[in-house]
C-alpha cells in the first residue's frame, strides 16, 4: 500500500504552507452576519444542514488539492551520475552485403555479432555522448549524439544488413562523423570503425578524410573483420593518432572494444541527472472534478 507513496516528493514544497493559511483562514477569518430571531428556524437549519457539509467539503477539496498541484509533486525514477568530462564517440558500424556472413559466430552473421557486442559497449558509456552511423552505398545517421542509451540500444535492434545498400562507402561514413563531432567541446572526440571490406561506394577521397581527421583533432579507432582492407585501417588509425585492430572471432571483437573502454575513460563528477515523473496532474484533476460539483450544488440552491 505505501509502495505507491514511495520516492515522492515536491518541487515547489513551500507552496503547501497555503494549505495552514487557508484553514487558519477558515476560522478565524469568518464573516459577521447579523443575528435575527425566527421561530421554528430548526427545521431550515435541518433542511440545508447536509447540503451545507457537502458544499464546504468540496470547497476545501478545490482548494486543497490545487496547492498540493501548485506544489508539483514528482516521483524520482532513477538518479544518473553524469562525468563533465566525458568522450563524443561516433560508431560507424559496416551494413554491407558482406557483414551477413557467419565467420564470427556459427549461429550469427557479422552484422548481429556486432550489434549485440555495441550494445554492451554502449551500455558501459553511461556519462558519454554517442552517436550511431551505418553505412553501406551511403553513409546512415542511425542516431545523433545522445545521452539516451536505451534509446540507442532500441536502434540498434532496428539495424540490419544493407539497410543502407550493399555495397561500402567507408570513407563517406568517416566525413558524416568528422560533421557530427567537429564542433563539439569534450575531453575526446572519437570515431570507432567497424568494416569487413574494401571501400567500394565514397564519393570523399581517403586523404581529404585524414585531413578532416587532422584539423579536428578526432581520434578514428579502426576494427577490421578478417584481413581484408587492413592497411587501410591502420592508416586511417595511425594517421589519426588511434589505435586499428583485427577480429577474426566474436571473442576478439568483444576485446577489442573493452580495450578502446580502457583506453577512452571519462572522469567522474558528482553530477547528477535526475529522471522523474511530474505528478500534478492527478490533484489537479481531483480539484476541477470538485470545483465542477461545486458549482452545480450552488445552482441548484
Amino acid at each position: 500500500m505505501f509502495n505507491i507513496f514511495e520516492n515522492i516528493s515536491f518541487e515547489y514544497p513551500y507552496f503547501l504552507l497555503l494549505i495552514l493559511v487557508f484553514v487558519a483562514c477558515s476560522i478565524f477569518c469568518k464573516a459577521k452576519t447579523p443575528s435575527m430571531y425566527m421561530p421554528h428556524l430548526n427545521i431550515f437549519q435541518s433542511a440545508t444542514k447536509k447540503s451545507t457539509a457537502l458544499l464546504n467539503t468540496l470547497k476545501y477539496v478545490v482548494i486543497i488539492f490545487s496547492i498540493i498541484a501548485l506544489a508539483s509533486p514528482v516521483k524520482i525514477n532513477d538518479t544518473q551520475l553524469i562525468k563533465n568530462d566525458g568522450v563524443n564517440i561516433v560508431l560507424n558500424l559496416d551494413a554491407s552485403r558482406s557483414m551477413i556472413n557467419r565467420d564470427l559466430d556459427p549461429l550469427k552473421n557479422r552484422f548481429d555479432v556486432v550489434k549485440d557486442i555495441v550494445k554492451d559497449f554502449i551500455s558501459k558509456r553511461v556519462s558519454d555522448n554517442i552517436a550511431l552511423v551505418l553505412f553501406g552505398d551511403s553513409a546512415l545517421l542511425a542516431s545523433p549524439l545522445s545521452f539516451d542509451k536505451e534509446a540507442q540500444i532500441e536502434i540498434l535492434n532496428y539495424l540490419e544488413v544493407e539497410m543502407a545498400g550493399r555495397n561500402t562507402a567507408l570513407f563517406d561514413s568517416i566525413a558524416q562523423s568528422v560533421n557530427i563531432l567537429k564542433d563539439k567541446k569534450a575531453k575526446s572526440n572519437i570515431i570507432i570503425i567497424l568494416s569487413d571490406g574494401e571501400d567500394t561506394a565514397s564519393k570523399i577521397p581517403l586523404d581529404v578524410v585524414i585531413k578532416f581527421l587532422k584539423k579536428y583533432d578526432i581520434k578514428a579507432y579502426t576494427i577490421g573483420i578478417g584481413n581484408s582492407n587492413r592497411s587501410v585501417l591502420n592508416y586511417i588509425a595511425k594517421e589519426s593518432n588511434a589505435k586499428s585492430y583485427t577480429a577474426y572471432s566474436k571473442e576478439d571483437l568483444a576485446l577489442i572494444y573493452a580495450d578502446i573502454n580502457r583506453l577512452e575513460k571519462s572522469k567522474i563528477e558528482q553530477n547528477k541527472i535526475v529522471l522523474k515523473d511530474y505528478l500534478f496532474f492527478y490533484p489537479l484533476f481531483i480539484a476541477v472534478l470538485s470545483l465542477i460539483g461545486l458549482i452545480y450544488l450552488k445552482n441548484r440552491e
